[in-house]
């Protein structure tokens, strides 16, 4: 291939122009040709060029116009890696590359896979990757490929992917007319074109049978050059194959062995496999459990491990001894003492990676083995030459021999040597390669190790250390320096044999025969230069002779075959194997999805694997069992090994107990010949089973990797991730009351009746709504207190022509005397008009002051008859007494009000206060009479409720006439001009509400929402109006989570909790709110325009010089003014739709909650529909059967305080995954999904009407969290217990007496499990809770600061708060939704007495983590949290800018430690950085 990229030239190929083509040879032209006319497999040497003939056919399909891809399929990641790069460089189009380490089974969503091959005309692919896309309908081979390529064609033999490929998908196909039949491009269903690339088509036997089934599998003709043969025997450069002998290991001799080997003989000596901590163990649990599935298990599990010897520590010494065995018969007793003290030193170091290199491995398995390891005698290892010739086999001998001669017969050409050696053993290569690397005669070579990644068979066993022996030498670094020259000999296993291009080797050695003419010829085919050989190392005794004969054979047999005149499509014969015809399968119909039994194994373990939280894969048990039951506890002496059962078998699988009794187990009769098959027979019937229980998609897929796009359908959306909502969102401006609901062009009138003031009338354009009792404004006067306003609707104005422009101008004189500055004098077509309601006695007076200024400014006046100069006012009407407003400058100035007029002097301090107000204006002088004034009160937003009436005086002062104004209006209407802005603007809030209800909630239950709670919901903080929906937002977050969670449980009763919260937090999610409030068009109800009565201005019906025009808003079909298009947090959108939910609980309970969810879909769909809670709840109840329960769960009743009427729930509630014994429920998890709801739920409700508070969404968060956070709720889950008499008779002189005696039994002891790991954590808490018991308690019933530093130290794992979720969870169903039940359970509990403690003594419940976030962002700094995990500790580091980091260390034990770790940091952090508790943070 290395003269792909070099040379280009032009070449005919039917059809299709190829002038950028790679220069092909004679006999790559041939086997192109016979491609384009039908499928073949192509058998060339390595090295022939089989690569760019695929390139070119690929190329073909391309530009002869084919819609459909061409797919090349390579055996391994490493082949498809360098295949696509070969590929992409002599490629005129995207290639596409996917493999196992890209996840492709998280590509789920169909439009990726359409985009994969829309955009790639040539993929490149494992097999396996195809076989899964195939199975899963994402490609469909008929439609989607035009070309299929299989390199190293020969692996297509029984159940390989490329088998199954062809098999499953190919031949149910029908067959099309090969490519060069015409020019035409088919997009129709039928069979893609077949290449096939091999060295060797065969791994042994015949030949000509061996031809036939490689045929038959992949519908091909294995075809070589004929008419070009000998160009390519001229090319292909074959070596030169020679041979070397050595003198046979001593293998009957057991005398020849090393020191190292001798000490671990001796060891495992001493071991004896019943004190394996592993069987102990098991014996331990057998003994425990009672009689059943389980039970056999476990029985086999033990009889297996005594008879094998096959246990983690057993095992792993016998490796390390056959190891050492072998490598010191092939290569050495000084290589045999070299690598069994390399495996135990290195098992010994400390700094041994451990916890990634046993696994799950339990501590006492560890401290077992390792008690042996250390009893081991290690012997030193001289590495002077005379005692690594001594310690070395003939065959090493033989060996450097070789490579001497190798070397000197390369260099004597001119070229430098290059070389591999072969050997099948993983230990092999690293002890030659260590000998190699020391040994005098081989220092002249540069040596390197090739080991590959996944092929070790001592994968978690305890030889998998030796993955450690090569860290430092990357196996890409190696490969690469080879090929540069940088390392010129490489010891190999199988890695480097098949395909990866090592094009510089001119050596190949083979320290053992190959074992099957794949082989042969692939590790042949590496010798790739020119002048090359291929040595293969004997036996002296002659016993690899035959082989090597065999292989030599089988080659010319298959050159021979190659020449002959062979069938297009060969038959297949009677003696040949043949598809089981009775070989189930099933197909989705509307995607193509395939499932076989084949199919089924992997397709289950996936299932299983993507259950959140849980460990378990399927369980096979074989039917029958292997051994015979109690077979562990015979006499050793008569313990018989059975012989092996010839079958049939049968099988039965346990699937993970999260979900369901009736889809857990599954079972087929013994009827399958081998194992194997009924394993894969009874995957496919539980597979089924979960496809037709609707847990897996039309693609044969789990739930949980469904992603799609379209929110509206329910199982395609049903776990996509929720959505990384958009920050803002585009929108139109919130209504304007005064202009959107303009029904006509008269006027209406409604009379204010104000007490304290004159009533006033209110003409609008408008329907205003009829307010109720409570609804019409309320005003907060700082002088007169609250004032309650009354609105009476008097029906249409019947006003003349000449009363609407007085109302015209008293309005602009209300508006003008305090808001002027943002208005036009001449421009007063208000969208609301005042007049007085009653006769104002002063209006005449006053309607001639003004005349007078008019008359008085002449020509002059600007149209302004409202301030009129104090001095020239004052001497035109012998200064009077009823002025109400004065101002200081003109036109705008500062407002007072009027208390008289000052002619006596002023006195020494009232003259210097005045001069010193003016003390910028000199040529001021006090001139008399004074304006004697006093400041308004600031407050002017009137809807703000008082704290207090305030009647402390207001400062007062004296004004200059010649600078002042006189404000030309009457008491009445100066009262009125003040009040009027408030008034508006609940009327505003009103309206809004009203045209909500009106527009959305009509003909709904939720129209009777008070009025009160709707104006709530849809007022924004921004608006700092004196209500805002945050409250409602939280309270209605924690319905909103229960009722869908209550929602889910009862619909899907075969859901585990995984597909549950995945659910709900799709359907709860901001992003989810936000688009169904925009669907409903919510922003335009939404109030967040801010409402500031100083820079107040009236509504006007044109916008600047236009006219106002109708226009339909989109989604609206109202007609209203033009909007210009705003941002709106999208947050926003979700908390207003939150705050609806929870107004409608506040006035409805749930099911009126439900029904404004109903509103807002969520996604949940037509077809699942929304219910009553009380449907839910029968729901749920109609899955749990009735049944007898043992005794335990009676205490854990009084422990609650709470009978069960339906046993079986609290069965469900305290039964961990791992148990194996009760198959009539499900394990906690679904209870402990809807528990959690439940509980934020009732703890939301009572912060949010505690009374004599009105907690803010953050003091209220901070304050559930103290009482629902895992640590507290473990503390919990030990705290409730229940004492039981244990009493036991003793014999005493007068007879036999009771020991009184009781015992406590904790609820944390009543789960039901089937896990050590369970158990050990159990103590492992037990342990931290009585440590810190006291600690905690004494915190919670008196301290001021709620305990968390205790409580995060019990590092307790999640299962203790998830029983307590799960209980109450239970308790809700059983109680058929009564929440007063759920409160006294919380009450037994000591739950809700805790809230009740911390909110009564006002306890510091601040989470210290939090504290810390809040004070950077209060600084406006950002903060980051970091761990890392070194020698069984974790370290969490905290950092913000500008401060020194703080770190924090825990011992490792789980996610708990973390927590730990990250609480020690959070506390320093606050002492080290000064953060004081109140420091900012007013929530807390």
């Amino acid at each position: 291939m290395e003269e792909l990229s070099a040379k280009k030239n032009d070449m005919e190929v039917p059809s299709i122009a190829v002038d950028s083509m790679p220069k092909t040879r004679d006999y790559q032209q041939e086997m192109l040709d016979a491609s384009l006319k039908e499928n073949i497999i192509i058998a060339q040497d390595t090295g022939s060029g089989k690569t760019l003939i695929a390139i070119l056919r690929m190329r073909y399909e391309i530009e002869r116009g084919s819609q459909k891809v061409s797919w090349f399929l390579a055996p391994t990641v490493a082949l498809c890696n360098q295949q696509h790069s070969v590929i992409k460089d002599n490629m005129q189009v995207p290639v596409g590359l996917i493999h196992g380490a890209l996840e492709p089974k998280q590509w789920t969503d169909i439009t990726l896979w359409k985009r994969v091959l829309e955009n790639n005309r040539v993929i490149v692919s494992t097999p396996q990757v195809l076989l899964d896309a195939l199975s899963h309908g994402y490609v469909h081979m008929g439609l989607d490929i035009g070309l299929l390529v299989f390199d190293e064609a020969h692996h297509a033999d029984r159940n390989h992917p490329m088998s199954c490929i062809m098999r499953d998908f190919y031949f149910s196909i029908p067959p099309r007319l090969p490519a060069a039949s015409g020019p035409s491009v088919s997009t129709k269903d039928e069979r893609p074109m077949i290449l096939g690339l091999t060295a060797s088509p065969m791994f042994g036997g015949n030949a000509t049978v061996a031809f036939r089934k490689l045929e038959s599998n992949l519908d091909c003709v294995i075809r070589s050059p004929r008419a070009n043969r000998d160009e390519l025997l001229t090319h292909v450069h074959r070596p030169i194959f020679r041979h070397v002998r050595y003198d046979t290991p001593q293998y009957l001799d057991h005398s020849y062995t090393s020191k190292n080997l001798s000490a671990v003989e001796a060891v495992i000596a001493t071991m004896n496999i019943e004190e394996d901590p592993f069987v102990i163990e098991l014996r331990q649990k057998l003994a425990k459990t009672a009689r059943g599935t389980e039970y056999t298990r476990m029985d086999q599990k033990l009889s297996k491990a005594i008879q094998s010897k096959k246990t983690y520590s057993h095992g792993g010494m016998n490796d390390l001894v056959n190891a050492g065995k072998a490598i010191c018969y092939d290569i050495g007793p000084w290589a045999a003492d070299w690598y069994i003290r390399s495996v135990v030193s290195r098992a010994l170091d400390k700094q041994t990676p451990w916890d990634e290199l046993i696994g799950s491995l339990q501590p006492k398995e560890k401290t077992y083995l390792m008690k042996h390891l250390s009893q081991i005698e290690l012997a030193s290892l001289s590495y002077d030459p005379t005692d690594i010739e001594a310690g070395i086999t003939d065959k090493v001998r033989v060996l450097l021999e070789t490579l001497e001669y190798e070397k000197d017969w390369s260099e004597s050409s001119n070229e430098p040597y290059s070389g591999l050696i072969f050997i099948t053993r993983r230990d092999g290569v690293l002890a030659l390669s260590e000998v190699l690397r020391n040994h005098p005669r081989s220092a002249h070579f540069r040596l390197g190790c090739l080991l590959g990644s996944s092929q070790s068979s001592y994968r978690n066993t305890f030889l998998d250390i030796t993955r450690t022996l090569l860290k430092d030498q990357p196996q890409a670094d190696i490969l690469e320096g080879f090929r540069s020259g940088d390392r010129n000999l490489i010891v190999a296993t199988s890695v480097a044999e098949e395909g990866l291009d090592i094009q510089a080797c001119g050596n190949v050695i083979r320290w053992d025969i190959p074992d099957n003419m794949a082989s042969w010829a692939q590790s042949r085919g590496r010798a790739r230069r020119k002048r090359s050989s291929f040595v293969l190392m004997f036996e002296s005794t002659g016993i690899d002779n035959a082989r090597v004969a065999e292989f030599e054979n089988l080659e010319a047999q298959m050159t021979a075959l190659y020449q002959a005149d062979r069938a297009s499509r060969p038959a297949v014969s009677s003696d040949e194997e043949v598809p089981d015809p009775d070989e189930p399968v099933f197909k989705v119909k509307s995607t193509g999805a395939v499932l076989t039994p084949l199919l089924a194994v992997s397709h289950l373990n996936h299932f299983c694997a993507v259950i959140p939280n849980s460990i378990n894969l399927p369980i096979y048990d074989i039917d029958p069992p292997d051994m015979p039951e109690g077979w562990h506890s015979f006499d050793p002496v008569k313990r018989v090994v059975p012989p092996p059962y010839p079958g049939p078998f049968g099988c039965t699988v346990t699937l993970p107990r999260r979900l369901p009794a009736e889809l857990r187990t599954f079972s087929v009769d013994r009827m399958y010949p081998t194992k194997q098959s009924a394993y894969r027979h009874v995957a496919y019937k539980a597979y089924l089973a979960l496809y037709h229980a609707n847990l897996l998609s039309d693609h044969l897929l789990p739930l949980t990797s469904v992603i799609e796009p379209d929110l509206e359908e329910e199982v395609k959306n049903l776990l996509k991730d929720v959505e990384k909502r958009s920050s803002m969102a585009s929108v139109t401006s919130q209504m304007n009351p005064w202009q959107d609901e303009m029904t006509n062009t008269a006027w209406t009138v409604t009379r204010m009746i104000i007490p304290g003031f004159s009533p006033i009338r209110m003409l609008t354009r408008v329907d205003l709504p009829s307010f109720a009792a409570g609804e019409a404004p309320v005003l907060y006067h700082p002088s007169k207190g609250r004032i309650d306003v009354e609105l009476q609707a008097q029906g249409v104005a019947r006003h003349s022509a000449s009363e609407l422009k007085a109302a015209h101008e008293s309005t602009r004189r209300l508006f003008w005397c305090l808001y002027g500055i943002r208005m036009q004098w001449d421009k007063f077509d208000f969208s609301y008009l005042f007049e007085p309601a009653e006769e104002d006695p002063e209006r005449d007076l006053w309607d001639a002051r003004r005349r007078w200024l008019r008359d008085f400014q002449g020509e002059e006046s600007s149209g302004d008859d409202l301030f009129a100069n104090a001095a020239t006012f004052g001497q035109a009407f012998s200064h009077p007494a009823d002025i109400t407003w004065i101002r200081d400058g003109f036109p705008h100035g500062k407002v007072y009000r009027f208390l008289g007029w000052r002619h006596d002097p002023l006195s020494e301090e009232e003259s210097q206060d005045f001069m010193a107000r003016y003390s910028k204006m000199p040529e001021t002088e006090i001139t008399y009479p004074l304006l004697h004034v006093e400041e308004l009160p600031q407050r002017r937003n009137f809807l703000q409720p008082l704290l207090s009436i305030s009647d402390a005086p207001l400062r007062r002062s004296f004004l200059p006439p010649q600078s002042s104004r006189v404000v030309l209006l009457s008491h009445v209407q100066c009262d009125h001009a003040i009040l009027i802005p408030s008034i508006i603007r609940h009327i505003s809030i009103a309206a809004t509400a009203v045209s909500l209800r009106g527009s959305l909630l009509t003909g709904t239950p939720l129209y009777h929402i008070p009025f009160s709670n709707l104006i709530t919901a849809i007022t924004a903080p921004v608006a700092q109006g004196h209500v805002n929906y945050q409250r409602l937002e939280t309270l209605g977050d924690a319905v909103l989570k229960f009722v869908v969670s209550m929602h889910l449980i009862a619909t899907y009763p075969f859901w585990h909790e995984g597909y549950l919260t995945r659910r709900k937090d799709h359907a709860v999610s901001n992003s989810r709110l936000a688009k169904e409030a925009i669907r409903l068009s919510l922003y335009k109800w939404i109030v967040r325009d801010r409402f500031a009565p100083r820079k107040f201005k009236p509504q006007y019906f044109t916008m600047g010089e236009t006219e106002i025009t109708e226009d339909v808003v989109a989604g609206d079909s109202s007609q209203g003014t033009p909007k210009a298009p705003e941002d709106l947090s999208t947050k926003m959108l979700a908390d207003v739709a939150e705050a609806l939910i929870g107004a409608a609980f506040l006035h409805g309970g749930y099911n009126l909650s439900i029904e404004c969810t109903r509103l807002f879909d969520l996604g949940i769909g037509v077809k699942a529909g929304w219910q009553p809670l009380e449907v839910y709840i029968e729901k749920a109840l109609s899955c749990v059967e009735t049944a007898e329960v043992p005794t335990p769960m009676t205490d854990i009743e009084r422990m609650l305080g709470y009978t069960f009427t339906h046993k079986l729930l609290l069965v469900e509630a305290i039964t961990h995954a791992s148990y194996q014994f009760d198959l009539r429920t499900v394990s906690y998890e679904r209870m402990e999904f809807l528990g959690d709801s439940v509980l934020d739920m009732v703890i939301t409700d009572h912060l949010y009407h505690y009374p004599g508070k009105q907690f803010t969404p953050g003091q209220m968060h901070i304050r559930k969290s103290a009482v629902v956070n895992m640590h507290f709720l473990t503390y919990i889950c030990f705290k409730c217990s229940l004492e039981k008499d244990a009493s036991l008779p003793r014999p005493t002189r007068n007879g036999i007496v009771m020991d009184e005696e009781t015992q406590q039994i904790s609820l944390y002891q009543c789960l039901l499990h089937s896990s050590p790991l369970v158990i050990d954590q159990q103590r492992a808490t037990l342990a931290r809770y009585r440590k810190m018991k006291d600690e905690i308690e004494e915190a919670l019933l008196h301290g001021r600061t709620f305990p968390w530093a205790a409580l995060t130290r019990l590092q307790a794992p999640k299962f203790f708060s998830d029983m307590i979720e799960s209980i109450i969870g239970a308790v809700y169903i059983d109680s058929r939704g009564n929440m007063d039940v759920v409160r006294q359970v919380l009450r037994k509990l000591g739950i809700i007495q805790q809230l009740e403690r911390n909110l009564k003594d006002n306890v510091d419940v601040l989470h210290p983590l939090t504290r810390v976030h809040i004070w950077a962002a209060r600084q406006q700094k950002e903060l980051t949290s970091a761990f890392e995990e070194e020698r069984g500790h974790v370290t969490c580091t905290i950092t913000v800018e500008g401060r020194e980091p703080v770190q924090a260390t825990a011992e490792k034990r789980g996610r708990a430690s973390q927590e730990e770790a990250r609480f020690a940091a959070a506390e320093k952090a606050i002492q080290l950085w000064d953060i004081r508790a109140n420091d900012g943070i007013k929530d807390a």
